[in-house]
């Protein structure tokens, strides 16, 4: 932001016709009439915010207006939302403090502020993600009042909206926390159409070409979706019409975003995505106690009309979805020889998947305000389930996001406890995860389960419609092992607080054993010493080896006395480090640091980074495998070690989203090195499939293979590929040439 003492007359007049924009729309909506509380908060932020513009050169009133424009008109929430959104940078831009708001607006506005206040110091510790204290302290007053994280929300998608004018560091550090939290909370939260928006915005600015090119291809075909959506739908339109039914019906094109993730995911082209037009049909009920009897009679006339596909019904009207998402999708196979997805909806239905929770609450209870009291939804539940999440001391601020975005986009299924009530677990739950959800003494305790009246394992996944009953033993205890059994954010959330405490005690433990063996041989040790301790014990830091020592698997001795005196006498080089990982081999690569506590650029030679011996090392992701060409970032972590992604990977999205500020841009210089990259390869097995291969990569491309992996199960086979190559222009024609050969159906490049 930057100052300015004054606003021209033209932009004061837009201004105004902002705010006005809003005051129609709040009142058109079906909330009590509070303009007056509106116009005093609008007043109020505007005089905060007075002669201060955004990075666009705007006004920043105009911010909050947007803001409250989405809360009011998007998301349909009511005059205290509204007010919190038009005030929500008050506290943090200005000398306005919380106490101010609740004197002028009353406690609730003002908790609600507070809530979207950025803060200061620390819930994870000085060296912990700023993003994943705020996130956390956003959680801790949502927990308490729903609208927190839906003007959060909102402010985000304007944030989105208007990303262009931040720097490009920034952009992508946006994007990915967009993509990575706020774009899975909007779905949970029944905010469809904002969710997609996210997603898209976030693609648009983090892989800016495949964006315009999928764009490209979407205008290129709309005549031709155009065409197919009038000759499917006539014959539903005339059918309806002849039921007497009142609807509306209409197209829906797939996201670009959904696109990107499905051509990656299959390893298909743009032109093998077939499910990119659905049709969504909205109807008003012939009378209030029909509305579910006629949405299976448009089912039943649909599929008089068309052959639809027998695994592909989904009955979310009878079994809502957790966010409370109701209709009936239908997929039917066109005259064109596609299968067309048909969404089914009453106007209240519709009301709902448009504006999320909002529009739930205020069907459900009649009242116009949320009532997000109420604990026997699934949204309460799942609120329930943040607050315990909460309740944990200290967890690692990264595994802190992890556990609140798992199962945010998971697909529900329902379980039968033994006395028959129904149970929403996420697609994929296991024994385990069902055994926290019905009580932490039987999640502790839990040694397996009766699965329809048949022993299953902890780690058995359960299906829809199954009936457990827990089984569970007094001697029983948590394991590690059961991280990886467990699917359910509850579920992982109270076996690692568990498993910490234990490896806090063991850690301890082990501290204390390392000193009394450093003591009793007289030795000296430093960090840079430590770290040539766990170097040679293959560990990542110091927690984890001194965690082998308290649980014995490392007895401090020889190696530890070796290195302590080596390093005493002769010192530590640099250089022996140099020679020891990379053999002498180089390659170049520039990275721009957007931090003050580091070098304006680093040159990295195979892993290393060359300014002092002082800093450790830099890598090249084996998470990714980044090559030049490839969209990347850098990230500095608490060793200063930079640890380069490519932008795409999981794991780069994860750390954009938790340690947003420890992540720059990174350019690649010219080279002449080789990289390594994994592809796979799947297809009809057939002769010599496998020869021609290798032949393209080998020989049509000269590349050498240096890692190669095949089955072949029912007539099909799965490969995986590592081969070395300079550039992803490399990668992209041998896999291109791949997908010529007759038995190949999908090339994908890998990520772990």
């Amino acid at each position: 932001m930057a100052n300015d003492s004054l606003f021209s007359p033209e932009e004061e007049k837009r201004i105004d016709e902002a705010f006005e924009t809003l005051i129609n729309t709040y009142l058109q909506s079906p909330h009590r009439k509070k303009v007056d509380l509106i116009t005093k908060a609008f007043n109020f932020a505007r005089q905060a915010h007075h002669g201060v513009r955004r990075h666009s050169g705007e006004p920043y009133i105009m911010h909050p207006i947007a803001v409250a424009q989405i809360v009011s008109g998007e998301i349909g929430l009511g005059s205290t939302s509204i007010c919190a959104a038009l005030l929500h940078d008050v506290v943090e831009d200005t000398d306005y403090t919380t106490d101010d708001i609740k004197v002028v607006f009353g406690p609730k506005i003002a908790q609600i502020v507070d809530g979207l206040t950025k803060i200061a110091g620390g819930i994870f510790g000085e060296k912990a993600s700023a993003q994943a204290e705020n996130f956390k302290k956003l959680l801790l007053t949502m927990s308490d009042d729903i609208r927190v994280i839906l003007v959060k929300i909102a402010d985000r998608l304007h944030n989105m909206r208007t990303l262009e004018y931040m720097q490009e560091r920034k952009q992508y550090k946006i994007a990915g926390e967009t993509l990575y939290l706020y774009a899975p909370l909007a779905y949970r939260l029944g905010l469809n159409g904002i969710k997609a928006e996210l997603e898209d915005l976030a693609f648009r600015y983090e892989h800016p070409q495949e964006y315009r090119e999928i764009a490209a291809q979407l205008e290129g075909t709309k005549k031709q979706r155009d065409k197919m959506f009038e000759e499917f739908t006539q014959p539903i339109i005339n059918k309806l019409k002849a039921m007497g039914l009142d609807f509306s019906i209409s197209s829906r094109t797939k996201e670009p975003y959904s696109i990107w993730k499905k051509m990656n995911k299959q390893g298909v082209p743009f032109d093998e995505v077939y499910d990119i037009l659905a049709v969504r049909i909205v109807y008003k009920p012939l009378t209030p106690e029909s509305e579910l009897t006629d949405c299976f009679n448009i089912y039943l006339a649909l599929t008089n009309l068309y052959k639809s596909h027998p695994d592909r019904l989904r009955d979310w009207v009878t079994l809502p979805k957790a966010n409370g998402y109701q209709a009936l999708h239908v997929t039917l196979m066109s005259a064109f020889g596609y299968w067309v997805e048909v969404q089914i909806r009453s106007e209240r239905m519709n009301d709902i998947a448009e504006h999320g929770i909002a529009a739930h609450w205020k069907y459900k209870s009649g009242d116009k305000d949320i009532n997000y009291e109420d604990k026997e939804t699934e949204l309460g539940k799942w609120l329930e389930t943040i607050k315990e999440i909460l309740e944990d001391p200290q967890p690692d601020s990264m595994d802190f996001l992890d556990t609140i975005k798992l199962n945010l986009y998971s697909t529900e299924i329902f379980i039968f406890t033994p006395k028959g009530e129904i149970i929403t677990m996420p697609q994929g739950s296991t024994v385990l995860d069902f055994a926290f959800v019905i009580h932490s003494f039987l999640g502790d305790h839990c040694i397996g389960a009766k699965v329809n009246h048949k022993l299953e394992s902890l780690n058995y996944e359960l299906k829809s419609g199954d009936q457990v009953e827990i089984l569970t033993s007094k001697n029983q205890k948590i394991q590690p092992e059961w991280v990886d059994f467990a699917t359910t954010a509850k579920a992982k959330s109270k076996i690692q607080s568990a498993l910490r405490k234990e490896s806090r005690n063991n850690r301890r433990f082990g501290e204390a054993l390392f000193n009394e063996f450093v003591q009793k041989e007289e030795l000296k040790v430093n960090d840079r010493i430590m770290d040539k301790i766990i170097q040679a014990h293959h560990l990542p830091d110091r927690d984890s080896y001194m965690l082998a020592v308290g649980q014995k698997q490392i007895i401090p001795g020889s190696i530890e006395r070796e290195i302590i005196k080596d390093a005493n006498s002769s010192g530590f080089g640099f250089s022996r480090l140099w020679k020891s990982v990379t053999g002498g081999d180089s390659h170049n690569l520039t990275v721009q640091i957007g931090q003050e506590n580091f070098a304006d650029t680093i040159n990295i030679r195979k892993g290393i980074v060359l300014t002092d011996s002082n800093v450790p090392s830099c890598h090249l992701s084996e998470c990714c495998l980044p090559v030049p060409g490839d969209d990347c970032m850098a990230f500095i972590d608490d060793r200063q070690r930079v640890f380069v992604h490519r932008r795409n990977c999981s794991e780069a999205t994860k750390i954009q989203s938790g340690k947003g500020n420890r992540i720059t841009t990174v350019k690649w210089d010219t080279l002449s090195s080789v990289f390594p990259t994994n592809i796979t390869v799947s297809g009809v097995d057939g002769i010599a499939t496998l020869h021609k291969m290798t032949h393209i990569i080998s020989e049509q491309h000269g590349l050498n293979i240096t890692k190669l992996t095949i089955s072949t199960t029912k007539g099909m086979f799965d490969s995986e590929i590592q081969i070395l190559v300079k550039n992803k222009g490399c990668i992209v024609k041998v896999m291109n040439d791949l997908k010529k050969l007759v038995n190949v159906k999908t090339v994908a490049r890998l990520e772990r």
